[in-house]
Formats: structure tokens, sequence, C-alpha cells
């Protein structure tokens, strides 16, 4: 598709020049001679590029070119000027203009600024697809947060991101969905253009991981035939996802550690300190604690990464976001499986609610997607969930025992509110201890006291 150029400029016959050229070029070209003509045309043909006289009958070329910043698009603008309006011309840059030439001008050079100037707008465009695609996958505002406890942690994710935070620690179970916490930092924050580097520090042996963090210098090792630049060099002036730190080499640790101090690296091999600006973001489901305490991890890194932590609660102790979770899931796996299913049956709800997810969301997202590939009705039944949810395996709690069913059969919602209440009475209201006599958490007490509208319940103080 042709690029379209609007020229504007009072005088006809620069107009007709600039449109001989620029159509000989390839380029479709629409004409204003006055403001009004411009901004009119701005908003009728959605130019690519802006060609702009300073100095128009019915006001300045800045009019317009704020006009065009106001825009969605936001097309390049190149300024046309007489010597003596130089100076307005680089007002005009300053406020958003991409270049200026100068009265009289050369037809090639006007081509070539053209030309540099679509290929920027092009760049600037991707780049903003690019951002809008990654906030449409990774941005916090998808994250799914019924719960308070979740609630929590993306109030927390929006501050941090919106900082000038450089080093942050995302703490939580395996398949809490710490790589989508770390997107979301990124692309919620102030360097979502530039590029976010990921890196599970378990994929590679320690000679390895060293080389592809911060590079190598030729002939450093046998293979190295080249320079290479490592991830972190790579990020710069972006974000670098360190996942599954905890599990990092001493020695690694080390250097790590001075690049956090310090903001910068020497390449593997190499005898010059390399500068970058990077957000370094670091996970791991590893009690880092403990690990300090039996010696494994580095203390001081371990205080240095923990200086904004984010911890992610299991799926466990956020109850409220099961079935939101589960009810993306399923119209994720429609579209991919090309399935029609629109819910969960109440006795599967109840189970996959009172389960305890070992595996948390990752889990959650395999049983979704292989309830939806085998269910064969409009809604996923008990008999569509994976058999450890079915039978209560990684349930927390002990064994039941002495529970008969009557021969007339129960409905266990009842049995369950009965048990809510009796904990609730025996705890005297304390929801922590009536938790834990029931093999929960507050955030799971908290959950059923809203569903079975319990809130106003009497507590005995005998």
């Amino acid at each position: 598709m042709r690029s379209r150029i609007l020229v504007v400029d009072d005088e006809k016959m620069v107009r007709w020049g600039l449109r001989q050229a620029l159509e000989v070029a390839g380029y479709h070209v629409d004409e204003a001679g006055s403001v009004r003509e411009a901004l009119d045309s701005i908003v009728a043909e959605a130019p690519d590029l802006v060609l702009l006289d300073y100095q128009l009958p019915d006001g300045s070329g800045l009019e317009v070119l704020r006009g065009v910043l106001q825009t969605g698009a936001r097309p390049p603008v190149v300024m046309i000027t007489a010597y003596a309006s130089i100076g307005g011309a680089v007002e005009a840059m300053k406020e958003g203009a991409y270049d200026y030439i100068s009265k009289p001008f050369e037809i090639e050079d006007v081509l070539q600024t053209v030309g540099r100037a679509l290929e920027t707008g092009r760049l600037r465009a991707e780049v903003a697809r690019q951002r809008e695609e990654g906030l449409k996958s990774y941005s916090v505002q998808n994250t799914i947060a019924e719960s308070p406890a979740m609630r929590d942690v993306v109030r927390l994710v929006r501050r941090i991101a919106a900082s000038e935070a450089s080093t942050i620690l995302i703490l939580g179970e395996s398949g809490v969905g710490k790589g989508l916490i770390a997107r979301a930092l990124h692309f919620e924050g102030q360097s979502w253009e530039r590029p976010f580097m990921n890196i599970t520090c378990t994929a590679l042996p320690e000679t390895l991981l060293e080389s592809e963090l911060f590079g190598h210098e030729k002939g450093s090792f046998t293979d190295a035939k080249a320079q290479k630049k490592g991830l972190i060099e790579l990020a710069d002036g972006g974000t670098v996802f360190l996942d599954e730190i905890g599990d990092i080499s001493p020695a690694l640790q080390g250097k790590l550690l001075r690049f956090l101090e310090e903001k910068s690296f020497r390449r593997v091999g190499g005898t010059r300190d390399v500068k970058v600006a990077v957000r370094v973001i670091a996970a791991t489901n590893k009690d880092l604690v403990k690990e300090v305490e039996s010696g494994r991890f580095r203390r001081d890194l371990y205080f240095r990464l923990k200086v904004i932590p984010i911890e992610i609660p299991p799926l466990r102790e956020r109850v409220a976001d099961i079935l939101p979770l589960a009810s993306t899931f399923i119209q994720h796996f429609n579209v991919e499986l090309r399935k029609s299913v629109k819910g969960i049956d109440p006795a599967a709800q109840r189970l996959m609610e009172a389960y305890a997810w070992p595996g948390n969301v990752r889990e959650l997202r395999n049983a979704i997607e292989r309830a939806v590939l085998l269910s064969d009705g409009e809604t996923i039944a008990v008999h569509d969930l994976p058999v450890e949810i079915r039978s209560g395996v990684g349930a927390p709690g002990g064994a039941v025992e002495s529970i008969q069913l009557p021969p007339g059969g129960i409905v266990l919602e009842d049995v369950e509110r009965e048990l809510l209440v009796q904990a609730l009475r025996r705890a005297r209201g304390n929801r922590t201890r009536a938790a834990k006599l029931l093999g929960m958490n507050r955030d799971q007490i908290r959950y059923r006291i809203a569903k079975f509208q319990l809130e106003g319940l009497p507590v005995d103080d005998g």
C-alpha cells in the first residue's frame, strides 16, 4: 500500500512541485493551503506523513502540528521553513516534529527526509502495536483477582511498575503465575518499549548460564568464535527476568551481586566493564531464608534482591479466584479445541473449590484443558475432572472418620454450611481458629462465610 503524504503550504507552485516529485516516487499526495484545510484533511484522510509549512495565511504551522500530535496515529511531521523562520522550526521539533527542511530545497533532500520519517513512523507504529499486544496479554488489569489476597498483589504490582524500582523479587510456589507478574511489571512500566529478556536459571549449566547472562569475548573458551552480548546487555533500558534464581551456583551469585550493586559487569573472558541500566526481576519458588541459613544462597544477595518483594499466594489461599480463572481457561480452550462449553456444573464447582491445587494455577489450567476436551455437554461435569480432584487428593486437613451417608442422601452444601457454623461457634468467631479446625485458611473461610451469608452469625459465649 502506498504511503499517504499531506503537503501543507500556502504557495500553490510549491505544493505542485512537491506533489509531482512525491507521486513519481510512489506516494499518494493530498494538498492543503491553510491551517483549517490541513486540520480537516488530517481528520478525513489520516496521512502517514505531513510536510508542513511553518507560516500559513490563517495561522502557524505549530497549530497543525499540535493537531497532528493529538490524533491517535500521530504521523511524523516534517516542517518546511524559510531561512528566517528556522527558529520556529526548531521550536516545532521540540514540540514533536520529526525534522525540518529549509526553502529553497533540493527535491532529493526532501525525498530522503520523507523516507527516513516514514520509516520512523512505521517503527513507532510497530512499537505501539507490540505494546498493545503485550498489555492485552500481560496487563495487570487482566489478572484474575477476586480474592482479597490477589487484589493486594495487583495493587502492589501497579505501584511498583510505575516506580523507578530496579530490583524486584517475586516469591511463590510453582505454578502461581510469577512469570505473568514479571511481564506485567515490564509492560505496565516506563521501559515497556525496551526489551524483556527472560531466562530460566535451571535451564543451562553454570558455565553456559554465565555466558548467556553476561556474554563472552572471542576466544574466551573453545566454542567462543566471536564476541557475544549477553541477555543483560541486550536488555539495556528494559527488563531482565531471572526465573528460579534460588538455584544458581554460589560463584554466579557473587557475579550477579556485583552487577546489581555496580550496574556493570564483564563479559566472560573480558577485561572491560560494561555498564547497563536494566530492571532486574528475580523469581523463585524456594524459601530463600532457609536457603541462606543452609549456606546455599548468599545472605548479601538475598537482601539485595528482596528490596521490593512480591509474594504471590498459592491458589488454595485464594479460593474466590478458582472459578473465575476456570471460566477464563474455558473460553481459551473453547477456541483452541473448537468446543462450546458454557460453564461448570455446581457439583464440579464444589469439588474444585474444596481441592487444594498443589500445582496452583498451572494445574487448574491443565485440568480445565482436559475437562473441556473430554466434555460432551454444555457444562463440565464431575466425571470430566481429573481423578485427584474427584477423590479430594491434595485437599487440606486430616482423615474424616465415622461419617455415614443417610439412606435418603444429603445436600453436600448443607453439610458444608453446618460444619462452618460449628467451627465458627467453637472458635468464638475467630476466623483464623475456625480455619484451622476445618483445615482451611482465612481466605477460604472468608469466602464461605460470604457464600452462606453468615456475616452476622451469633456466637455462643459458653
